[in-house]
């Protein structure tokens, strides 16, 4: 059974089962600040099981793409090592929102595992919730009750708190679960251990492959438990283990899930992955094994995310996706003896694979594998950078332990892993510090933590029951009850409020627009808001304090001035996605965005710099759109299919509903939520600040409008107006700045002559200065010449003789600069590096360089350190 096969046959069996089939939300969490990425098949139903929104239907089935690579579900330095654990997964689920509950659930489970899959019933085991009487929870009868008609008694475990008892976070809904483990073993190995023995011990073909959740409890910010007002059903199985288990694998690995991307990585090393049917493989065989698991495991979870519109980066979610694929490039770099880019190959072999049922993963094939093929030449390059700071710091270490604070810049700053740092000590005879680095990294650890911790109390609900309507687009003002509060406690912030509305104006981030400001007053009091967000299909309004009255009835008034900045920014964003489609290629897509008063900020698919000439007709082509009047022809609740057939452009990893809002002006048209002008006229003009890449194939536009766009061209007339005063007001000021250009050009060239003569002069005079020391032609010396003129002499004297070691000082423009020039015989005899002999000098004058073994350069700010420096550069020769 191919692994199509298996999650077709999921789908239809629950189809045939009353459950809507929906399509897997994106890897990439936009509008949930609780979580980077989806994690579980639940996250995208959070709002349903919170009970603040109603699903399409009461029965719903999918398989979900999940990564588990950050915060508590965290499976990233497992995967490679094992045979089981991934960085992206899918997980196929149905879900019952208040219809059935344990009956059904376990039934359909079994029936799905023994009759439509016939996996064999003595090879599977399942556990259920022992109770926890601290928490006040019982043994869950009702499930044990279930299985005992469909089980023998000896396979049902109980299960503790750890194992059987699933939360969605430290607050929220959760349950008791019952969790279905597969037994994969060969029958000899049956017959001497018991496979009930090895359910939850990490065995790894004994593995938990589906758990049924039962949400009954609420869990508070006191760690108490309430019921829920409906039951629900949350189920999970691991697809590829499944796919192991059906096609008679003991390996996650040896599926057809990866044994298409493990044949490219061999056809591209020319390396043999070896399957975990071979026994007694040899230490060289098993590292290659690991790297190659690693590579494929990781380029899935890489590659998803990209085409979702996660781009690697250096913060956020960006962050764990360059680290995931960083970790990927180093194990082929260490372990495969791949010093190319090569992981790029293998978006193609995905996407055959699997485009049929993840379509975006084909139609962003070439984003995709240029985003990860420029980053991964990218990290060679910084490892190559490290890989040359790794020697000076062995060669700065004294004894045979490197410290491991160094060995942590070198991670922290260069991003050079410490894994191949020991492993390149060990083989020069070094150790690590490893106790130092793990300090080092601790620390580091604790400071991000407390940076973002934060304490939510539980919700006051003071309208139960309350759906709260967003009146956002038709007004900026509305009277509004509050219908619930919390408190937040963040370091980074402080103590905020966020209050939820019986309705409101304010618009919540999203879309690339920021939320609106604004304020909450009553007949006795004002309340600032400073942010709106929206976090399970709740729209959030942040407040330093609470009014005194939280029962009054309160006007709810948007900052109109900041919210008419923001939506002239953001149709202008429209206005500007269309020209670059017109004018570089329909290849043009929206790949981020961020809209607020001042400016708007444009992601976009496009290989190549913009020119001048694109970026002025961009510039024509919106502001020719501003010039045409063209009135804003809003569409809301129309279907999504039915707007996408119209021509709305549709942004690849939104996440959109059967009903969509469109937005248009003249041709342009796309689904929207965010707020827009009325008229294209209200943006007044549109101004291109500047453009430039982001990532391979991603180009990033700012831009501005209206006010800001005035404010600019004011600007730069003020500079206009004192560049004509220093120029002694000409009336030609262009004509004026050509002639000085000329001028400085001929005083250049008597200056360079001026030097040259300087040079000649000071070589004479220096060659007498010149001492041997040990053989050694020694010269450490101040001279008043610039940089380049201090390169020129040295390089003169240099061609004298042999055996010179030169140590020149300059402070041209009190910028302090060290020149070493060593003879190649000494280099190559004596083992003396110019780059070496700076960096040490350069200490004195506060700053370092490098350069060549014979030629090296330091930069710095103490001009009175020279000296010192110059006394010092005796030792080296001595």
């Amino acid at each position: 059974m191919t692994s199509q096969d298996v999650r077709k046959q999921f789908l239809d069996f629950f189809a045939s089962n009353g459950h809507l089939i929906v399509p897997s939300a994106p890897i990439v969490l936009k509008d949930d600040p609780t979580l980077m990425f989806n994690n579980s098949g639940m996250a995208q139903f959070k709002e349903y099981f919170l009970g603040n929104a109603t699903p399409k239907s009461n029965r719903i089935a999918d398989t979900q793409k999940c990564l588990r690579v950050s915060g508590k579900h965290n499976d990233l330095e497992d995967v490679g090592f094992d045979t089981y654990h991934h960085t992206m997964f899918e997980m196929l689920g149905n879900w019952s929102f208040g219809d059935y509950f344990k009956k059904e659930a376990i039934n359909w489970a079994w029936q799905l595992l023994t009759e439509v899959y016939k996996i064999p019933k003595e090879n599977l085991y399942v556990s259920v919730f022992e109770g926890n009487p601290d928490e006040n929870v019982p043994f869950d009868q009702e499930a044990w009750d279930i299985w005992k008609e469909l089980i023998d008694e000896d396979r049902i475990i109980l299960g503790n708190k750890k194992d059987n008892f699933w939360e969605m976070g430290d607050q929220g809904p959760c349950g008791p679960c019952s969790e279905i483990h597969v037994d994969i073993r060969s029958a000899e190995e049956k017959a001497l251990v018991s496979g009930k023995s090895l359910v939850n011990n990490d065995h790894p073909q004994v593995v938990e492959i589906w758990n049924n959740v039962f949400m009954e409890f609420n869990r508070k910010a006191d760690g108490s438990l309430e019921k829920l007002p409906a039951q629900h059903v949350d189920t999970g199985m691991g697809f590829e283990r499944l796919c192991m288990a059906l096609q008679g694998k003991t390996s996650n690995y040896d599926t057809d899930v990866f044994t298409p991307l493990i044949e490219k990585v061999e056809q591209i090393t020319g390396l043999k992955y070896t399957s975990n049917e071979v026994l007694n493989i040899s230490e060289e065989q098993n590292k290659t094994n690991i790297a190659i698991r690693v590579v494929v495991d990781h380029v899935r979870a890489v590659a998803f995310a990209i085409a979702d519109g996660q781009l690697p980066s250096n913060t956020g979610a960006g962050y764990v996706i360059r680290r995931i694929l960083r970790r990927a490039i180093r194990y082929g770099f260490t372990f495969l003896n791949t010093k190319e880019p090569f992981i790029n190959q293998l978006v193609a072999v995905l996407a055959n694979q699997m485009g049929e049922f993840f379509p975006e993963i084909k139609s962003q094939q070439q984003l995709v594998t240029n985003v990860i093929r420029e980053e991964e030449a990218s990290f060679l390059r910084t490892l190559d950078q490290g890989l040359q700071l790794l020697e000076n710091v062995v060669a700065d270490t004294k004894g045979a332990t490197v410290s491991g604070a160094k060995a942590f810049e070198l991670y922290d700053t260069f991003g050079f892993p410490i894994d191949l740092t020991a492993l390149i000590l060990r083989e020069k005879g070094f150790e690590l510090d490893e106790a130092g680095f793990n300090a080092a990294m601790q620390e580091q650890k604790n400071r991000s933590r407390a940076a973002s911790e934060v304490s939510t109390e539980d919700w006051s609900v003071l309208i139960p029951g309350n759906v709260e309507t967003f009146v956002g687009y038709d007004q900026s003002e509305s009277d509004v009850k509050i219908t619930r509060i919390r408190k937040v406690d963040s370091k980074k912030d402080g103590i905020l409020y966020q209050i939820v509305l019986d309705n409101t104006p304010f618009y919540p981030e999203g879309g690339g627009q920021v939320g609106d400001k604004g304020t909450l007053f009553s007949a006795n009091e004002t309340i600032e808001i400073i942010d709106t967000k929206k976090e399970n299909n709740l729209i959030l309004h942040f407040a330093k304090k609470l009014p005194e009255n939280v029962n009054a009835g309160f006007t709810a008034k948007v900052n109109q001035d900041l919210r008419s900045l923001s939506s002239r920014n953001h149709s202008a964003t429209h206005l500007m996605h269309q020209a670059l489609r017109s004018i570089l290629g329909t290849h043009v897509e929206q790949k981020g965005s961020l809209v607020n008063p001042n400016y708007l900020r444009f992601d976009f698919s496009h290989f190549a710099k913009m020119t001048e000439s694109e970026l002025q007709q961009v510039e024509d082509f919106v502001n020719t759109r501003i010039q045409e009047q063209l009135p804003l022809i809003e569409r809301r609740n129309i279907p999504f299919a039915q707007a996408v057939q119209e021509g709305a452009m549709a942004l690849f990893g939104e996440k959109y509903g059967d009903e969509v809002r469109a937005i248009k002006f003249g041709e342009s048209m796309e689904l929207c939520g965010g707020i827009h002008v009325k008229n294209t006229a209200e943006i007044w003009h549109f101004k291109i600040v500047s453009e430039g890449a982001v990532a391979a194939g991603i180009r990033r536009i700012e831009a501005i409008t209206s006010d800001a766009v005035k404010a600019h061209f004011a600007s730069y007339e003020n500079t206009l107006n004192e560049v004509k005063t220093a120029l002694k007001n000409p009336q030609d000021i262009l004509k004026a700045v050509h002639s000085m250009q000329e001028e400085n050009a001929k005083l250049a060239k008597q200056i360079e002559a001026l030097v040259k003569d300087k040079v000649k002069n000071l070589k004479a005079s220096l060659i007498a200065e010149i001492q041997e020391i040990n053989g050694i032609q020694f010269l450490a010396k101040q001279v008043d010449l610039n940089p380049e003129g201090a390169k020129d002499l040295a390089y003169e004297l240099g061609n004298l003789g042999n055996n010179l070691f030169l140590v020149l000082a300059t402070a041209d423009e009190e910028k302090p600069m060290l020149t070493c020039y060593i003879s190649k015989e000494l280099v190559a005899e004596k083992n003396l590096n110019a780059g070496q002999v700076v960096r040490e000098l350069g200490k004195f004058i506060q700053g370092g360089g490098g350069g060549q073994p014979f030629f090296a350069t330091a930069g710095g700010k103490n001009v009175a350190g020279i000296q010192q420096a110059l006394e010092k550069a005796i030792e080296f020769v001595k």
